[in-house]
């Protein structure tokens, strides 16, 4: 059954607009910067325009093809075709003065714009095909290709914007469509900051590394962190590693169906707060990946979603003291009915380069 046929139309919508490009992607299966999708309860439609008609006539099978002229207008035409009354927004992506310029002109249309289609569309893209799984498996391959040549050039004297470089270049040109965000590369007493900017500071000998990067294969994502050491470390390095380490360990062996994200992320940050560094770990232990690189579920102190075979989280720990290093261990893993399966094979012992 195609995506389309599964999604449930809000209640009281006789059809459905989709406008977000990921989600557009989703249903058709292609790429486009531009284009809506149109869901009735028995058909189906992509409107795009003429830069991109003759690929999706070749490549979409999911829905009929029009191609997009005056856009409200055939809107109207195919409401009036299946008999339908009221149409169901993306409230979480639709813009205010897009709404607004729909109403003027479909004025006898009723706009449903409760967050009911947008949560219904996590709902189906939260539970991941076989298909999507080898997709995030295969970008992972590449992100881990590119930790394993990166490894070869940190040394002290390279730069954090060197690193991240060489990350991205390694995985562009080796099979990644893109990356998944702005790659982190961090060092020294930057690696402190979770999110920290790569910059011009070089490495020293006995500096962490910090390095959290991604790359997307035919629109899915992967995200991993791993932390190295340049020269040997200091006791107190050695210890924190160690923490986050266990703590993500201990996290990962718990990933089970029925597990919570809130009760997720307890079990690694009870570890943590239990060796003393509760307070440096300030983040939530993990997020979904997909066709985005954060979306749902998430692990955190607040969240009650339950886990289901099939989803697909993050994992990583963390602990960040200020002035001085940070420590972060990152894979991420498919829930399974009783355990998980993890995409992310590189070590995880502490690496000293």
């Amino acid at each position: 059954m195609s995506r389309i046929k599964q999604l449930k139309l809000p209640k009281g919508a006789d059809a459905a607009l989709i406008t977000s490009d990921i989600n557009r992607r989703y249903f058709t299966g292609m790429k486009s910067s531009a284009g809506y999708v149109l869901v009735f309860h028995d058909a189906a439609y992509l409107i795009i325009d003429f830069r991109y008609i003759e690929k999706a006539r070749n490549t979409v099978t999911a829905c009929e093809v029009i191609e997009q002229k005056v856009i409200y207008e055939q809107i109207d035409e195919l409401m009036k075709k299946h008999r339908a009354a009221s149409l169901a927004i993306e409230a979480s992506d639709m813009t205010v003065a897009m709404l607004e310029m729909f109403r003027s002109k479909l004025e006898h249309i009723e706009f449903i714009t409760t967050n009911e289609l947008s949560r219904n569309i996590i709902d189906l893209r939260m539970i991941k095909s076989q298909d999507e799984l080898y997709k995030i498996q295969k970008a992972q391959e590449i992100a881990e290709a590119a930790l394993d040549n990166a490894l070869d050039m940190i040394k002290p004297g390279v730069t954090e914007r060197e690193i991240a470089l060489t990350l991205d270049e390694y995985m562009l040109r080796h099979g990644a469509e893109e990356l998944s965000f702005e790659t982190i590369a961090l060092t020294g007493k930057n690696t402190s900051m979770p999110h920290g900017v790569p910059g011009d500071t070089r490495v020293e000998k006995g500096d962490f590394v910090l390095m959290d990067f991604g790359a997307v294969y035919e629109g899915y994502h992967s995200d991993m962190t791993r932390t190295v050491c340049v020269g040997q470390p200091t006791e107190e390095m050695r210890e924190v590693y160690d923490i986050v380490l266990g703590a993500q360990l201990k996290a990962i062996a718990e990933v089970k169906s029925g597990i919570t994200g809130m009760e997720l992320d307890s079990v690694a940050r009870n570890y943590i707060s239990a060796n003393g560094y509760g307070e440096a770990f300030g983040h939530s232990l993990g997020h979904g990946v997909g066709m985005e690189v954060h979306e749902y579920p998430n692990a955190s102190s607040k969240s009650k979603m339950i886990f289901k075979p099939n989803m697909v989280v993050t994992v990583e720990p963390g602990i960040y003291i200020p002035d001085k290093f940070g420590v972060r261990i990152e894979d991420f893993v498919a829930v399974t009915e009783k355990s998980c399966h993890n995409f992310t094979k590189c070590p995880k012992k502490l690496i000293i380069l």
